[in-house]
């Protein structure tokens, strides 16, 4: 089986205390120490024994809680955990510092292995997509299923929404934007990103948009945050010009679990365009597309996601044993397609 550990591993780092995270009712955090990394998991009482385990991997910026909205409507289906990757969220930076596509993707499997719940329903989003491909691309042992919300797979004409964070993969480029930024407040950071990441941003409530603007606060006291945001663009800038087996399209192909694909039309940093290129490069593939969603369509649109999860698990065998497929969400416009 390929392996994507490094030789060596150096110590853990030491690190500040700032605020606790904010965790949802019903969710609850650990710490994992792992051999060069450390990461915070934030999971969910199964509903009962027995069912399969589930891992979350979230994108560039973000962190476990951009799957609270997703998981508890899965809690009759999956054992759910989500990570932290290192240097986001409450988990601390790697102690090699690598922050590419590998370097994070050597993170979750290290961790399934670690915890023996694999092989494990993976999902991600935007960047996590890239890492969970790479990871069932390289470890199919790991994985039963996969689900990308808009992956970050290698695109010719790039979102004009993503060029910011080609550019913060450029050296002196976070000093420049912290100096130009210096007066934003947490709130109007927020504004920006939900912005930028919702298709239409009213669907974020009033709590929500201050539990973001705290964790915003807190993540902005962290010394290592720039450094983390700022050497993960540049590991998806690199993963897009990599070639040969190690590209990732071609490794969408290697892929062999049953994958779920959900791509949003309002979408301003992973192209809707993509998402046929996306269903004909995984080989065994199932298409939601969303057309009012935007990049995080499991915090937009939670049920139809979780529906089009459990329609999956259907089609594969893989739903549990009594479990009944809910698909009563009246709402939410969407067309899925079967592709791959």
């Amino acid at each position: 089986m390929p392996s994507i550990e490094p030789p060596t591993v150096p110590p853990a780092n030491v690190l500040p205390k700032v605020a606790a995270v904010r965790v949802a009712a019903g969710e609850r955090l650990r710490s994992v120490h792992l051999p060069g990394v450390t990461l915070t998991v934030r999971s969910r009482p199964p509903a009962r024994e027995g069912l399969p385990p589930a891992l979350y991997v979230h994108g560039l910026g973000g962190s476990s809680q951009n799957w609270s909205a997703l998981m508890p409507l899965l809690d009759g289906v999956v054992d759910g955990e989500a990570l932290d990757l290192p240097g986001f969220g409450d988990s601390p930076p790697p102690d090699d510092g690598d922050y590419s596509i590998t370097g994070h993707a050597r993170a979750v499997v290290r961790y399934l292995e670690a915890a023996g719940r694999g092989p494990v329903h993976l999902f991600g989003n935007s960047l996590g997509g890239s890492i969970v491909t790479r990871v069932a691309a390289v470890r199919p042992d790991l994985v039963r299923t996969l689900t990308l919300v808009s992956p970050a797979l290698p695109e010719i004409r790039v979102q004009r929404g993503a060029v910011p964070t080609g550019l913060l993969a450029l050296p002196g480029v976070v000093s420049l934007f912290n100096r130009l930024t210096r007066e934003w407040t947490a709130e109007q950071r927020v504004r920006g990103v939900t912005a930028l990441c919702y298709g239409d941003p009213e669907r974020v409530s009033p709590e929500g948009f201050r539990n973001a603007v705290e964790e915003m606060e807190r993540r902005l006291r962290l010394p290592y945050f720039w450094d983390a945001m700022a050497r993960s663009a540049r590991g998806i800038v690199n993963a897009y010009t990599v070639g040969g087996q190690q590209g990732l399209w071609r490794q969408a192909q290697r892929v062999l679990a049953p994958t779920l694909l959900v791509y949003g039309g309002r979408d301003q940093l992973v192209g809707y365009r993509m998402a046929q290129r996306a269903a004909r490069a995984f080989r065994d593939s199932r298409l939601l597309t969303l057309p009012d969603a935007g990049h995080v369509a499991m915090m937009e649109y939670p049920e139809t996601v979780a529906t089009a999860f459990r329609e999956l698990l259907a089609d594969t065998g893989e739903s549990a044993v009594g479990d009944r497929i809910d698909a009563a969400v009246d709402d939410e416009p969407a067309n899925q397609t079967t592709g791959g």
